[in-house]
């Protein structure tokens, strides 16, 4: 087998390598083991759920779960290896496409190679890592037909299934620890819903005090005292539409009148009338929130961060942006998080 050229298709190959001289002639060989394998695999049910786009998925670490023990039993284990590697920037993102090389070797020594590949993104240095799981989650469901539910068992007595001791353990303890995660999720969930509520209660409302901001100064520690009070990104990107909204029209020519007056004028409108201004407002606070939720789904924690990434493709910053742009690094952003739960 050779190792394709580095940016080109990677060719999809199996082999198989006999056993080594003086292997014992009564050991099972690879295919016989994998059968057995087959046969003593459990399902692997979508039993992870995302909760920032609230789908279900399998996760690496339930699959690899389900095959330690059958592999145990039966003496197979799989060594890996990358046959070829390639990693290309996409903006903030870094794209991976890996052939993964896997030796699947049974008790009497002789193995199938199988080539297999996989492709992520990532927007720190995870974006291998990503693929190589990828690719060894779909190794063991296509190479083993890993069951994905309970009718996938060809059992006559599928009703009353009586796996071994062993996998009853392992499946007792996986349904312990999915439960511990959803306590201690929910429990989170309601610590921050409380959290939320009480910062709700003592919070100032300050969009109503910035609203009557007679300047800039004024308005800018208005908004300080507002992140110092641990307001989140989506409130913070409210206050800062106000203040757009309103250099905005204290920017109108000044006509007839002075321009003290039209700006005093343009800057009343602003705060307190004009609807279409006031939504059109409201909407880009609100795809600027939408955005900062999606970066942090995607690990881009740091608001700064979220910024820098919007700036490398719009070349504008996030408060100066359209709805239109925000939604379209949103979009972005969910399906770079979606990749990575996959």
């Amino acid at each position: 087998m050779t190792t394709p050229a580095p940016g080109t298709t990677p060719h999809i190959q199996t082999a198989y390598l006999p056993a080594p001289e003086g292997a014992p002639t009564d050991a099972p060989r690879v295919f016989a083991v994998v059968a057995a394998v087959m046969r003593d695999a459990m399902p692997v049910g979508k039993n992870q759920r995302n909760t920032q786009q609230n789908y279900q998925f399998r996760g690496i670490d339930d699959v690899m779960s389900a095959m330690a023990g059958p592999m145990r039993t039966h003496g197979l284990f799989i060594l890996p290896s990358i046959a070829s590697h390639r990693q290309e920037r996409d903006g903030k993102m870094t794209r991976t496409v890996i052939t993964m090389r896997y030796r699947i070797y049974g008790p009497a020594g002789d193995c199938l190679l199988a080539d297999v590949p996989g492709e992520a993104f990532d927007f720190a240095d995870k974006a291998t890592n990503k693929a190589q799981s990828a690719a060894l989650k779909y190794l063991l469901f296509t190479l083993f037909m890993l069951p994905v539910d309970g009718r996938s068992i060809d059992d006559g007595d599928r009703q009353t299934p009586e796996p071994p001791e062993e996998h009853r353990a392992e499946r007792a303890q996986r349904q312990q620890q999915r439960q511990q995660r959803r306590g201690r999720q929910q429990g989170g969930q309601q610590r921050r819903g409380d959290r939320a509520e009480q910062d709700q209660q003592q919070r100032p409302d300050y969009l109503a005090v910035a609203r009557n901001a007679n300047s800039r100064e004024e308005f800018d520690k208005i908004r300080a005292a507002a992140a110092a009070a641990g307001a989140p990104a989506d409130y913070l990107a409210q206050l800062d539409a106000v203040a757009a909204e309103r250099a905005k029209a204290a920017q109108q020519p000044a006509g007839p009148r002075a321009v003290d007056e039209v700006t005093d004028a343009a800057g009343e409108a602003s705060w307190q009338g004009e609807p279409a201004k006031q939504e059109a407002a409201a909407e880009h606070a609100a795809a600027l929130g939408e955005m900062y939720d999606a970066a942090q789904a995607a690990g881009l924690t740091d608001q700064r961060e979220a910024d820098e990434a919007f700036g490398a493709r719009f070349q504008t910053s996030p408060q100066q942006a359209t709805p239109k742009q925000l939604r379209s690094m949103r979009d972005d952003l969910l399906d770079a998080a979606n990749g990575a739960a996959a």
